[in-house]
């Protein structure tokens, strides 16, 4: 099959789930970033066209043009070219895995413009080269679950090794996103290099009860285990009325929830799409009160990950 033209659509994901630093991300069906990949006469990466954020052309300093870059490298045709235009419906600095999203849709649709046959995981790897010069790190909580759809667990980084969850399947994501941007590897810097050993205990344990409750389907088990006692109590500060808009939500029904990814963004889970209505009202109310912008998402839990469609 020639496929000449491929566009992209890759998922938004909240990281982290609350409780599983840099180990646990959840796909979501909205919001949802677009690219367009087309093969070119001329060898390497171009990126054409950016709407939608203020991102470099430089396809090296680019997350879109450094996965393809890396792709391409590891082919032994070098006289390979790739075209881009990116359509970023995902704000970078959201919480709500930007670069992800990027690196994913990058990743993805190269294999399939070029028709390459890479397996997932190395789909994956290519795809944390994005995040490596988005935020100097190399995670995958966020690409993996962009390209496997669904509920995904890194369970090892060296190797790498993902592990899909099952997704509950009446489980909602009421997400605001706040327009204050907070940068990924800003918010890396405030977490404490060292964990205490109590601390480590109970978030060990919450994520092992959280991946039961997924296998279970048991929401009152992951209703307790959406605890954070790493990343939350250092970077909440910055999110206005974090706890106050949690436990407002709470109120009107939603299990749990966090910051999403590093954040400003702040998700929460709920049992039923009208309660997750409830508890995006209850968002917004909160922040018109103290006039801050923002977006509100509800969505379903994304379980295909990043979609082609060709010429």
């Amino acid at each position: 099959m020639n496929v000449k033209e491929v566009k992209v659509y890759s998922p938004a994901t909240i990281a982290n789930v609350t409780c599983g630093f840099d180990v646990l991300g959840m796909a979501l069906n909205e919001p949802v970033e677009k690219m367009v990949l087309r093969k070119s006469h001329y060898p390497g990466v171009k990126i054409c066209k950016i709407f939608g954020a203020e991102l470099p052309l430089q396809y090296d300093k680019n997350v879109v043009g450094v996965v393809i870059d890396k792709i391409l490298q590891h082919l032994p045709n070098n006289k390979l070219g790739i075209e881009v235009e990116i359509y970023k419906n995902i704000k970078p600095g959201s919480g709500l895995g930007s670069s992800g999203s990027s690196a994913a849709g990058a990743a993805v649709g190269t294999n399939f413009l070029l028709g390459t046959n890479f397996k997932p995981i190395e789909i994956i790897r290519f795809a944390q080269e994005g995040e490596k010069i988005a935020c100097d790190s190399m995670h995958a909580d966020n690409v993996a679950p962009a390209i496997l759809g669904g509920i995904s667990l890194v369970r090892s980084y060296c190797p790498l090794e993902v592990v899909s969850l099952p997704s509950p399947k009446k489980i909602w994501a009421t997400i605001i996103h706040p327009h204050l941007e907070i940068n990924t590897l800003e918010a890396r810097k405030v977490l404490k290099p060292e964990i205490k050993r109590d601390i480590a205990i109970k978030q060990c344990g919450n994520v092992g009860a959280l991946v039961s409750a997924f296998y279970r389907e048991d929401n009152c088990l992951l209703s307790r285990s959406l605890v954070d006692y790493i990343a939350e109590p250092v970077r909440s500060p910055s999110i206005p009325e974090f706890d106050e808009m949690k436990r407002e939500c709470k109120k009107v029904g939603a299990l749990g929830g966090g910051i999403s990814g590093s954040g400003p963004s702040v998700f929460m889970l709920s049992e039923a799409k009208d309660t997750a209505q409830k508890v995006a009202n209850s968002m917004i109310k909160r922040y018109n009160k103290l006039k801050i912008d923002h977006n509100i998402y509800i969505s379903t839990i994304n379980n295909t990950g990043v979609k082609c469609m060709f010429k």
